[in-house]
């Protein structure tokens, strides 16, 4: 099956969030029709009734494309994947490329300096809130993506739910089926090492680590390689056979990850109020098609769905284009809206 086309979107007008009188802000997104067009259609400004500030979450298995959808948001995005907090070894935790960021601000992305340090649900919980409070103090909506669940779930409920007394959230859940997805994964694993896996491993390896239970060395595809790297006094071909086991080994591991997470995703979906798209025919597809499926099945509907959240309770009013001033920025004055406001990550 080919690889997905990970080319970023069209240049979007990225909504930011404008404040009319004190917060809770206003918020406008693109019309699901015109989600991939250069110029924005007539803004909808929205004053928030409620005392509530809104947040967004996007979940979904490793390799699903949280990070895709997440930037169709604009507002500002925090990282809950916890190898991805991390410095360091971006191939191997697939941290998000400049380009996949498409100009809006990523946090808690590459975070901690210290490999060997834990990062605690805790810790991360105390971090997202910060950068939460911040982005909705600027008129922002945060937007939590990433694979760890458990990160998620301390941010919403841990600390006596203090998340959720803040916020309201819109919990947007991308799922592929899990036979297609394990092929994907596998051929993404493949694309990584072209990329320069194992070179990257290597770099960072020390023979006296025999620990990886710690810190960014749990990483799928750092303990994988740790008899390969070891076994430079054999011959080639037990070596090939060596580095060939242990990508076969990282593909293996990385299905399970995403067996794993997909069922705690159906866990929390239990005890949450889950949008569920499925984007399994996207991953059947390539290139142009592959783009169109993606728009039609995920962008499309996860932009109504965040679009009904935000209108919630909520005083509604049309202001005409001409001679009123739009949330949505053109596509050269995007780079204005986040002007003197780079992202912490560190991508």
């Amino acid at each position: 099956m080919p690889m997905i086309s990970v080319a970023p979107p069209p240049a979007l007008a990225f909504p930011r969030l404008i404040t009319l009188t004190m917060p809770p802000p206003m918020i406008a997104l693109p019309d699901r029709a015109h989600a991939d067009a250069p110029c924005p259609p007539r803004p909808l400004l929205v004053r928030h009734a409620a005392a509530k500030h809104k947040a967004v979450v996007v979940m979904g298995a490793t390799g699903t494309g949280k990070s895709r959808l997440a930037v169709r948001f604009g507002g500002k995005v925090i990282n809950s994947d916890k190898m991805q907090v991390y410095q360091g070894l971006d191939v191997a935790t697939n941290k998000v490329s400049p380009g996949e960021c498409a100009g809006v601000p990523h946090h808690l992305l590459g975070l901690v300096q210290d490999p060997d340090q834990d990062f605690s649900a805790a810790d991360f919980r105390r971090e997202a809130a910060s950068v939460a409070r911040d982005a909705a103090a600027r008129g922002y909506v945060p937007v939590v993506a990433g694979g760890s669940n458990s990160y998620v779930e301390e941010l919403v409920e841990g600390d006596r739910r203090a998340f959720r007394e803040r916020y309201d959230c819109c919990f947007l859940w991308v799922d592929v089926q899990l036979p297609v997805l394990r092929d994907f994964v596998a051929r993404r694993v493949d694309d990584m090492c072209r990329r320069g896996l194992v070179d990257e491993v290597a770099a960072a390896f020390d023979p006296r680590r025999t620990d990886y239970s710690r810190g960014v060395w749990r990483a799928i595809g750092v303990p994988e390689l740790d008899a390969y790297l070891r076994s430079t006094g054999a011959g080639e071909d037990e070596r090939a056979s060596m580095l060939a086991a242990a990508v076969d080994e990282i593909k293996a591991n990385t299905s399970r990850l995403a067996c794993r997470q997909r069922g705690k995703i159906q866990r929390l979906a239990r005890m949450w109020r889950v949008r569920r798209v499925d984007a399994t025919e996207v991953f059947l597809k390539s290139g142009t098609a592959a783009d169109e499926a993606w728009q039609r099945l995920v962008a499309a509907p996860c932009i109504d769905a965040v679009r009904s959240f935000l209108l919630e309770d909520q005083e509604c009013s049309m202001v005409a284009a001409a001679g009123k001033a739009s949330v949505f920025a053109s596509a050269a004055g995007n780079a204005s809206v986040f002007a003197g406001r780079p992202a912490t990550a560190v991508v």
